[in-house]
């Protein structure tokens, strides 16, 4: 994620509206569409509530029924009731909803067994208890975690946006070839400039400048992802520099 540039994935190179305004569509109004739209909110973005429980130190199976239990509610719009879209940041507001519903939960003796009435969302769970590390670390908080997790999210989303384009220009083989140089040093893959471009056929100055434009394209498609999770544009930087803490904070923690 570069802060300095300016399954149940939908399909490339189709941009949807801002999350924020599909979850206050769907708390304002009965549109039938409402909770198929949730829906598909819910199937980009369980996995970092469910690295978060699992930070918690909740088991997997509990973690499970938690992010579970959580879409249900969303998608019937009972969690709904207090959106407050003044907070800005549709992550900050996922978390908070998630985390009072994980409240309510507890409070219960013992949680009632969910009937077939509600249909389950299909969720690859062992994929996602493959990507999280519940060893304790001090200054690893669950927060921290989820936030790192999300970061990683949005990365893959402009990442597979990015493979799409190349594709579409006919130039599938030099995404492959570069796609390497799109992480920071410590992250890239094995490849030299030099082996880049003799693989893509170019010389070593020109290569470089098609790692830049790599680079700086993967830049943009990372913010329009951030920008769709904020009410204001002015909220972007931010939302962009407060991810990049948290992937650094959780280093070695998460999957790069």
């Amino acid at each position: 994620m570069h802060p300095d540039q300016s399954s149940a994935t939908p399909a490339p190179g189709r941009f949807e509206p801002t999350q924020w305004s599909v979850v206050l569509q769907a708390a304002q109004s009965q549109a039938p569409g409402g909770p198929q739209a949730l829906a598909e909110l819910c199937t980009h973005y369980w996995r970092p509530l469910y690295a978060f429980a699992r930070r918690r130190g909740h088991p997997p199976e509990d973690a499970q029924d938690f992010v579970q239990g959580f879409f249900e509610h969303l998608i019937g719009r009972r969690g709904l009731t207090t959106v407050d879209p003044s907070k800005g940041r549709f992550r900050s507001f996922l978390l908070a909803a998630f985390q009072n519903f994980m409240a309510a939960e507890a409070r219960r003796a013992r949680r009632e067994k969910r009937g077939g009435q509600a249909e389950r969302i299909r969720l690859d769970w062992a994929d996602a208890e493959g990507r999280i590390i519940c060893e304790p670390a001090d200054r690893l908080t669950p927060e921290t975690i989820y936030d790192a997790q999300w970061a990683l999210l949005l990365l893959g989303r402009a990442t597979r946006q990015l493979r799409f384009e190349y594709e579409a220009a006919g130039k599938a083989e030099t995404f492959v070839v570069l796609q390497g140089f799109l992480g920071d040093e410590g992250q890239r893959t094995g490849i030299t400039y030099e082996a880049a471009a003799q693989a893509v056929g170019v010389g070593l100055p020109a290569v470089k400048t098609l790692i830049y434009r790599m680079r700086r394209r993967h830049g943009q498609l990372v913010r329009q992802e951030v920008a769709r999770t904020v009410l204001d544009p002015g909220q972007v930087d931010a939302e962009v520099h407060a991810l990049c803490d948290a992937l650094i904070a959780a280093r070695g923690y998460v999957p790069a």
